[in-house]
């Protein structure tokens, strides 16, 4: 083991600098701190968010305020292991040094798992956007599907300086809606302007139920969707390893990403339920095109729909960024094929992507046969991957601020706060949410009860790999 970071192989002024894994590091300042906003805005906030305020109304502000103080402990956790060795293998090259091989292996195929899901997901999630205007109704859902996929498949293929700026321009527009949603419902909400026949203000919360209309059970019971939502907040890590100076850029965007979550998931989910009735927004449309429909302006839902569809695209794209840079860190280890270790031209690892494209056809196959459960059944497996990818995170933090603590390893100068009780305490609440997420019948019930099918699947891939290497 090291006794200090590992130094880049490259200064990192220069354009177009390889890295030791060599990836070309052309990710600039503004492209990590505007994928760290990416990864902590997306389609779980943008669509996710009209089904859960029918299900939890009001509380689902405190159900994202709870998660999102996990999730930046989690990325804490990542970032103390970024400024230890910034790398495009990530958790599993951190697995793979502090827990093994095994747990590398786990990790990445985990991550696959999760990724994979989620590209369903924000596939689904473009068919449904493009439903919102009627002269797309008569087309098949899967046929936006397909054409999405195709779309960003494409983008893919290109260097990751092409990637950081299309990640750059989905999250300005982003973040660019939703301050100006806020700004405008402040305004609405501060003036009492009513809005469809409603008069705004707090008292829309208790006239309506109360914060927990439904009860604390099933405010709980979201509580895999919200991990969901949050879901890429890991991709800064991977991020980092093509980045021109990860160890300078990375502080900075880690920390900045707990008063977004503040601000645009809680203070939305406020502003939202003070502005409508929590029983005026459904599953299936966003609540923030709800909004912008009631309140009759001409054109705003459909400029607010082509938001959130930009926001379901660049989920997908980063999806796919991840998964071919973690494909590839399990096969540079001898945890997947050789095959998925190859770069082209452009140092963008090709097979990895073209992988993770073919299980994304099964998600518009699942777009074809059940339109109208997908977006639900795959979210709680793609809740699975997330929460083993946050918990191998946050079990290599654990073993590197020992190693920290023995003096193996020097200080990273970016110590996850209040660590190691965090750390444990974090991982307590992933098996909580996995509790949850047994009760939640019978989406949520399924994938628990699949774990053991999962593990199988891994076990058996082991020892697949195995004895691949052994007759190697």
């Amino acid at each position: 083991m090291t006794t200090s970071p590992a130094p880049d192989h490259t200064p990192s002024h220069q354009t177009g600098a390889i890295s030791e894994e060599g990836y070309h590091k052309d990710l600039g300042r503004r492209h990590v701190q505007m994928i760290a906003i990416g990864g902590a805005i997306g389609t779980g906030l943008f669509l996710g968010a009209g089904s859960r305020l029918q299900m939890a109304g009001p509380s689902l502000a405190i159900i994202y305020a709870v998660c999102g103080v996990f999730s930046f402990l989690i990325l804490r956790a990542l970032g103390e292991l970024v400024m230890y060795r910034p790398t495009s293998g990530s958790f599993v090259t951190y697995a793979r040094e502090f827990l093994g091989e095994r747990a590398a292996y786990m990790a990445g195929w985990l991550s696959f798992l999760n990724w994979a899901m989620t590209g369903i997901v924000d596939i689904t999630a473009v068919a449904l956007y493009m439903h919102y205007w009627a002269v797309f109704l008569p087309v098949p859902q899967w046929v936006f599907a397909l054409v999405a996929l195709t779309i960003v498949g494409t983008m893919n293929m290109i260097g990751v300086r092409y990637f950081g700026e299309m990640e750059f321009w989905f999250s300005l527009i982003k973040v660019i809606a939703l301050t100006l949603f806020l700004i405008a419902g402040a305004l609405i909400l501060g003036t009492r302007m009513p809005v469809a026949g409603h008069t705004t203000g707090f008292h829309l919360i208790t006239e309506n139920g109360g914060i927990f209309p439904h009860g604390l059970f099933s405010a709980l019971m979201l509580l895999q969707g919200v991990v969901f939502a949050y879901s890429g907040i890991e991709l800064l890590g991977t991020a980092a390893g093509e980045c021109e100076d990860a160890r300078e850029i990375l502080p900075r965007a880690v920390n900045s990403v707990i008063w977004r979550i503040g601000l645009f998931y809680v203070g939305s989910v406020v502003l939202l339920v003070c502005l409508l009735p929590w029983t005026e927004y459904h599953a299936g449309t966003s609540p923030f095109v709800t909004f912008f429909q009631a309140l009759g302006i001409p054109g705003i839902g459909t400029i607010m729909n082509i938001v959130v569809l930009t926001a379901a695209l660049s989920s997908l794209n980063s999806g796919l960024y991840s998964t071919g840079r973690v494909l590839r860190a399990l096969s540079l280890g001898g945890s997947g094929p050789r095959a998925l270790s190859k770069l082209n031209k452009s140092s963008v690892p090709y097979v990895g992507i073209l992988t993770t494209l073919g299980v994304y056809l099964v998600g518009v196959m699942l777009n074809y046969l059940i339109p109208s459960r997908v977006f639900e059944i795959v979210l709680n497996f793609s809740a699975l991957g997330i929460i083993s990818t946050w918990g191998f995170i946050l079990l290599c933090q654990l073993r590197l601020r020992a190693a920290i603590n023995r003096g193996d390893i020097m200080p990273t100068g970016f110590n996850m706060p209040g660590a190691p009780y965090t750390t444990w305490a974090t991982l307590g609440f992933l098996g909580f949410v996995l509790v949850m997420m047994a009760f939640d019948y019978p989406d949520g019930t399924i994938t628990i009860g699949a774990i053991p099918l999962i593990g199988a699947v891994l076990i058996g891939g082991w020892c697949l790999l195995d004895r691949s290497r052994r007759h190697g």
